[in-house]
Order: C-alpha cells, then sequence, then structure tokens
C-alpha cells in the first residue's frame, strides 16, 4: 500500500501529541474526539511499522466488548487499510508481520505477568482515571523499549486520581485538555445538549462536557455506590422495574435491578424528555426487550398513566404504595445495601448518583437533613422497583423538598 493514500484529519488540539514523547495524554469532556483520535493514531503507527506491538489497556477489562477494540475496528474500515490487518475475536494482527494490538486489564496483573509486556512499543491507557496508582507504578517501568510510549486518553474525575498525579510537573509527558467546543466534526446534536446543560445545571456541565473535576461532597445521598461491568444470571434472580414518569422538562425513564445478596445492581436504565404516553411502552421496550414480561412498579400518583400502558404494551405495570415519609424511607432502605453496583453503560444513572444530595445552608456549608428533589429521576424509579421489600418506618427521619 502507497502511505501516501492514507488521509487522516488532524484536529488542532492534537497536534501536540503528534511529536514524539515518551508520555502523552488528552483529557477532558465529552464529544471531544479523544478517544478517536488516539484510534487513528495507533492504527496510523501499525500501518507504516508493520511490526509494531500495541496493548490497549483497561483497569478493569471483563469484556471486549467494552474495549476499545471495536472502535479500533471501525478506523481500520474508515481508513481503508482491512486489507493490510487480520481481525480475531481477542486481537488485531498485522498480516504478514509481527505487528499486533492486544487489550488487557490491568487487575489481571502481577508483578511478574506484567513483564510480558517488556517489548511492547506502546501501551493506550482509555478511561485513565479509573486506573489506580498500583497499575501505573506496575505499568510505567513495564513497557521500557528504546522509542516506546504510554498514551493515556480520560475524563478527569478527582485531582487525587493516579493518572492525574501522573501528569503533575512531568518534563516528560505532553498533555493537552480538549473539550467538545474543541472538536470541529462534534454532533450537532452534542452541541446542542452541552447548550442546555449548561443552562440548566451549570456544575454538571463543567464537569462532563469542560472535563471538570468531579465534585463530590458530604451532601450526596448515597456513598455506597461503584461502577462496574457484570452480566446478571440465574443467581441474581428475577429483575425488578421501575418506572418514573415524567412532567415538562423532566425525563420519563425505567430502571431494571436485581439484588443478590445485600448487593443491589442497576444494568438497565433509559429515559427521555418530553416522552409522549402514546410512544413510552415501545421507547421502553426498544431498551428492554424483557420489560413487558415482568412487574412494573410506578408514580400511583399518575393511575391513568398506568392504566393507558397496561393497555397499551405493558401488561404487568402497577401502582406502588405511598405513605408520609415513604421518599425518605426508599433512601434509607437502599443506603442499607453493602453496595449498589452501577452498570458502565447507565450514564444517567452514575451522573444521578453523583449528584442527588441533600441541601446544604449556603450561609454555613452544613449539610442539612432535607433531599432535595433534583437529579433523582432514576432514583425515583429504583425505590418504586424495590417499593414491595421497603417498609415504613417511625424514627425521626429527613425531609425530602
Amino acid at each position: 500500500m502507497s502511505l501516501s493514500i492514507l488521509e487522516i484529519k488532524t484536529p488542532r488540539w492534537a497536534v501536540p501529541l503528534l511529536q514524539p514523547n515518551r508520555i502523552k495524554g488528552a483529557k477532558g469532556g465529552r464529544s471531544s474526539g479523544k478517544s478517536h483520535f488516539t484510534a487513528e493514531a495507533l492504527i496510523e503507527e501499525h500501518v507504516i511499522n508493520a511490526d509494531q506491538q500495541s496493548v490497549c489497556i483497561r483497569e478493569i477489562q471483563r469484556s471486549l466488548k467494552f474495549s476499545s477494540k471495536k472502535l479500533l475496528e471501525n478506523k481500520i474500515r474508515a481508513l481503508g487499510v482491512s486489507h493490510l490487518f487480520e481481525i480475531t475475536l481477542t486481537e488485531i494482527r498485522r498480516i504478514g508481520a509481527e505487528g499486533v494490538i492486544i487489550f488487557q486489564g490491568m487487575q489481571d496483573h502481577t508483578a511478574d505477568s506484567i513483564k510480558s509486556l517488556e517489548g511492547f512499543d506502546r501501551a493506550w491507557c482509555e478511561e485513565a482515571q479509573r486506573l489506580s496508582h498500583r497499575s501505573i507504578e506496575l505499568l510505567a517501568p513495564t513497557i521500557r523499549k528504546p522509542g516506546s510510549e504510554l498514551w493515556f486518553s480520560w475524563n478527569p474525575d478527582q485531582p487525587d486520581d493516579a493518572v492525574e498525579i501522573l501528569f503533575n510537573d512531568n518534563p516528560d509527558a505532553t498533555l493537552v485538555h480538549v473539550n467538545y467546543t474543541d472538536n470541529p466534526w462534534c454532533p450537532e446534536e452534542m452541541i446542542k445538549l452541552a447548550a442546555w446543560q449548561r443552562r440548566t445545571d451549570y456544575e454538571r456541565y463543567v464537569h462532563i462536557w469542560e472535563g471538570g473535576y468531579n465534585t463530590k461532597s458530604d451532601a450526596q445521598v448515597f456513598t455506597n455506590w461503584r461502577v462496574d461491568e457484570f452480566t446478571p444470571d440465574k443467581s441474581y434472580g428475577d429483575p425488578m422495574y421501575g418506572i418514573d414518569f415524567g412532567f415538562a422538562n423532566d425525563p420519563s425513564c425505567f430502571v431494571r435491578t436485581y439484588i443478590k445478596g445485600n448487593t443491589l445492581y442497576i444494568d438497565k436504565d433509559a429515559g427521555r424528555i418530553g416522552l409522549e404516553l402514546d410512544d413510552t411502552a415501545k421507547y421502553f421496550k426498544e431498551h428492554d426487550k424483557w420489560i413487558e414480561l415482568y412487574a412494573i412498579r410506578a408514580d400511583s400518583a399518575r393511575p391513568e398513566s398506568i392504566s393507558y400502558l397496561k393497555r397499551h404494551g405493558l401488561p404487568k405495570m402497577q401502582g406502588v404504595k405511598k405513605w408520609p415519609g415513604s421518599v425518605e424511607d426508599g433512601v434509607e432502605f437502599i443506603k442499607s445495601f453493602d453496595e449498589i453496583v452501577i452498570h458502565t453503560r447507565c450514564k444517567e444513572m452514575q451522573e444521578e448518583a453523583r449528584l442527588y444530595s441533600y441541601k446544604v445552608d449556603k450561609r454555613t456549608g452544613d449539610v442539612q437533613p432535607i433531599i432535595k428533589d433534583d437529579n433523582n429521576h432514576r432514583w425515583d424509579a429504583v425505590r418504586y422497583a424495590l417499593q414491595p421489600l421497603i417498609t415504613a418506618k417511625s424514627a425521626p427521619r429527613v425531609r425530602s423538598l
């Protein structure tokens, strides 16, 4: 193949990353194009150097379905170089040469097993904000071949994350901060969504779209949650569904939950602002083909909506019982789990977990025993799903606004 016909459009923000350096990083907000640029750069290098060996790293790599492999495959096709690569279930190989791209999780490595990567030329760490200090301490000295590079791409979370510390005042590192406003190919849909979020919730906008740090605080309602990949099996029991109906600018949404041991699992959520009742059953079934087969619990304040959906595609819908303080009792019940595990694909559920909070006194900064009625649509759906297990309490409680 003639390399002159390999054309790759490079955004201006990425120009510093084209120069060789031991450590390179691109961090910032959603829809900035970080992963797309890095994937194209990696494929370009494998076209130029047929013997290059690269590893794509995540902190946890339980399934290639959630790795960068699919993106790399798409770039190979888009760049018209499919004839140069053999794509297997677990690897991408350079045809007729020694080049290979593999995919691994750092949590699977020990000090001995990591040595298998010593001869590799590139390591691309995606979602690098999840990398532990241990993982970086293992990886950095392992990729040691002359001319080798470590690439990192991530959405910032905390200033003391291991990857942030790696780049602090590091003379061997090149770092760019990029957001959707720097991406000349950012979809119009994302630009509109960012503008709406900027108007309605600036703190959330800064974290998601401008790559600001996640401002966690003592005001968070739930602190016993984490994000992970998992696949429910028979040991999880039957799914429990909950629906929260939207009003005006609020989304109508559903969640699918499981309880295993004393852990609450949330593996699916979907919702949309402005979802008409006529379209609700179809929309939910498009996102979960099993939803109509199980009991679905929803806000009993909307009996007419429940009745309609029972007759139009969701026959097992039912309203939940309510009592004075039922919101607070539901919150305390959810807090009683050892862990709440939210699937990696449930992005909006994760954001609500981060932002659902108690009221804070603006004068003193004290957290008040009052739950804010905001960023709670999916949590309301979770409460509805679990309602048969929640009992009324007579003890003093927090209040909800």
